[in-house]
Order: C-alpha cells, then sequence, then structure tokens
C-alpha cells in the first residue's frame, strides 16, 4: 500500500487542486501557444489572485500558485476575458493535447482540428493525453501522453499508440483519433477509471493497421537560439509572475514545452532577463525536482533549494531526480540517480524510480553531497 495519495488527475482552471500553498490552477495554452496579451494577462492574473509563482508543467501548462478560494472566481473571471478558459469542466478536462512548439501554418491547422475532436473523444482517464508531434522528426517522444501523431519516414501523418514503435496511417485525423480512444476503452484500457495507453500495449493489446514507423527523434532541445526563434528554460520549470509580464513585454508569441521551456516565437536574440537560464551548460537543467515540502502537502522534504546546492557537485554527464514522496511526480520514470525525501532524510535510488528499492537510506544534504563528489573526482 503507497503512502501517498494517487489523484488519479491533472488539476485545470476550472478544478484547481489544493496543494501546501494553496489551489495549484492549470491553464492549457489554446493550440499550445500564447499572444502577448494572454501572457501578459496571466502575469498579472498570478500577482493580483495568487501567489505570483507560475509553473510550467511536463505537459506544456502554466500552473498558477496559491490561489485561494475566495480569488478564483475571479482569477476565473480576468483569464476567460482572454479565451484561456473553457466552457466547463468536462471540456477542460478532455483538453490534454501537447503542440509541437517547432510548428508552421499545416500544424497550426491539424492543431484546430483536432482539438476540436476532442470534445467528441469517449470518458478517458483524467491523464489520458494527445501529442501533436508533426515536425519533420518528432521531439515530443519523451513527452507522458497516450496517442501520438508524427510523421512516418516517408512524411505521411500517423497515428502512433504510445508504448508502440509502429502507427496507422492518418486519413481522416479527427475520426482517427477518436476511434484509437474508442478502441483503446473497449479493449479494456480502463481499470477504476484509471489505464495508460503504453500498460495497454505492454499487455500485447495492438490497435489494428499499426504497420509505419516514426521519423526518428530529435534530442530533447537546450535553450538556444532556435529557426523558429529562442528557446529559454526555466529552473524547474517555475518562474515569478515578473519574468513572464517581461517576456510578454517582448512582443513575441510563447509556446510552453513539456521540457519547462518557453519558445519566443520569431526572436532572433536570447533575452537578457533574470530569472531566466540561457546557458545549455548549466548544471541545474541536468536535476529534475517536484515542488517538495512545504509547496506540496505530500512532501517530506525540501528538494528545491538542495537541487541548487547540490548542482555544482554533479559530474558533467550526470543527471539527478529529486523527488519529495516516492510518488514521483516529477519524473516518474527511471533515473539514473533519484533521491527520494522520507521524513527521516534522503533514500537515494540508482537506475530506478522515486518509489523503488534504495541502495542508501537516510542520508543528510553533506551526505549526498560528499556521495555526489565521489562519483564526480574522475572529473576533476
Amino acid at each position: 500500500m503507497t503512502a501517498w495519495e494517487i489523484k488519479g488527475w491533472c488539476p485545470g482552471a476550472l478544478r484547481p487542486m489544493q496543494s501546501g500553498d494553496g489551489l495549484v490552477t492549470r491553464i492549457r495554452p489554446p493550440l499550445g501557444r500564447l499572444t502577448p496579451q494572454q501572457a501578459q494577462a496571466i502575469a498579472e492574473a498570478a500577482q493580483s489572485h495568487g501567489n505570483g509563482i507560475i509553473d510550467l508543467s511536463a505537459r506544456a501548462n502554466l500552473q498558477l500558485r496559491g490561489v485561494t478560494e475566495a480569488s478564483h472566481p475571479r482569477l476565473i473571471a480576468d483569464l476567460r476575458a482572454q479565451g484561456l478558459i473553457d466552457p466547463d469542466i468536462e471540456t477542460e478536462s478532455l483538453r490534454n493535447l501537447i503542440v509541437t512548439p517547432f510548428s508552421d501554418a499545416e500544424t497550426n491547422a491539424l492543431a484546430t482540428t483536432l482539438t476540436a475532436a476532442l470534445t467528441r473523444m469517449p470518458h478517458l482517464p483524467g491523464k489520458f493525453g494527445f501529442a501533436l508531434d508533426t515536425g519533420p522528426r518528432p521531439v515530443l517522444t519523451d513527452a507522458s501522453v497516450d496517442i501520438r501523431v508524427e510523421r512516418a519516414t516517408d512524411g505521411r501523418l500517423i497515428l502512433r499508440p504510445d508504448g508502440h514503435p509502429l502507427g496507422q496511417p492518418v486519413t481522416d485525423l479527427a475520426k482517427d483519433a477518436v476511434d484509437m480512444a474508442n478502441w483503446f476503452v473497449q479493449s479494456g484500457g480502463i481499470t477504476n477509471g484509471r489505464g495508460r495507453m503504453a500498460a495497454l500495449i505492454a499487455r500485447g493489446t495492438v490497435p489494428p493497421g499499426c504497420t509505419l514507423a516514426p521519423a526518428d527523434p530529435l534530442a530533447t532541445p537546450s535553450p538556444c537560439l532556435h529557426p523558429d526563434g529562442a528557446l529559454v528554460a526555466l529552473a524547474f520549470g517555475q518562474m515569478r509572475a515578473e519574468t513572464l509580464q517581461a517576456l510578454a513585454a517582448l512582443g513575441h508569441e510563447l509556446c510552453p514545452t513539456p521540457w519547462r521551456m518557453l519558445l519566443l516565437v520569431g526572436a532572433t536574440e536570447l533575452p537578457a532577463i533574470p530569472g531566466l537560464i540561457t546557458d545549455p551548460t548549466d548544471p541545474i537543467l541536468r536535476i529534475t525536482a517536484c515542488t517538495g515540502a512545504p509547496g506540496c502537502p505530500q512532501g517530506l522534504g525540501d528538494t528545491r533549494n538542495l537541487a541548487r546546492d547540490l548542482a555544482l557537485h554533479l559530474a558533467p554527464d550526470q543527471t539527478l531526480h529529486i523527488s519529495g514522496c516516492a510518488k514521483g511526480c516529477a519524473h516518474p520514470s527511471a533515473t539514473k540517480t533519484t533521491l527520494t525525501a522520507t521524513g527521516q532524510g534522503y533514500d537515494l535510488i540508482r537506475n530506478g524510480t522515486a518509489h523503488d528499492t534504495p541502495s542508501l537510506t537516510g542520508l543528510t544534504p553533506q551526505a549526498i553531497q560528499d556521495h555526489l563528489k565521489a562519483l564526480h573526482a574522475p572529473y576533476l
């Protein structure tokens, strides 16, 4: 039996989730992008109705923290005026769509088509999601979704169920996506209201017609100038409202990404704004850390202050996941090195997830630092 609570759903704007610092209110950008006016409105809402902290989620959404029961209605009213709020909770919960930030006119049209199709989906688990990854080569391969729209090696659009190497050729995107979602439901993909496509595929159940291989994926991008604009990162995907205000003032569309970075569409130089990470070698980029205590009520220890202290002790090729509890929300899959807060220190797990059997237990921050220094020694 787990010692943490599994919600089984993601927060939304209309259905926020209680956390240690108030309500977490998640905004799903329409078609995966924000106008400067929308970004400015979100920043102002974060300051007026929350605690001014904004997170980028692993599903390319923005989360406003510190919202209260009293301030939430005013927040929704302000964001609704900017076209950022769905008509109801059901529509919002179905709009789990990640769109590649490196889009073109065709991708934008496909995003409109797929967004409309989401309202016709069967009743799906709260975390069930879609990725529109239609550049020449996919970049969202590591994003946690269930149905992927990609390009085959010959350039044709395919619909690929997560967990399977091949996809179906697309003839009608809206119909094909709804059909695959229905197949998932009818094939027993849901148990007690929960279920993911990869788990169904792992049981040997595969939708018909999956014959085409996707193009080879690209590596996760680093902060850089890209042909589409400037890609900038944020430590642990978190920023103050003032940072978003400064970005909005630059006049570019903003595309949140599942890598907890922002693409400033059309920018021709990396902005020099405090709080942004533009150096691809910054060691903070190699650490994944959840909110931890006290921001998360399930957190059993600090995560991000510890991460900053440990960053300089990482070897150049070393990555680290720090989790406030064994749930491992920030990185559910296995990593080479994971630290899990337990309330009695930190457990260290090698090549596993936050809830796997640890190699070392009850470590203090100093003991962790000493351990990382020893691993770092060959590079010094």
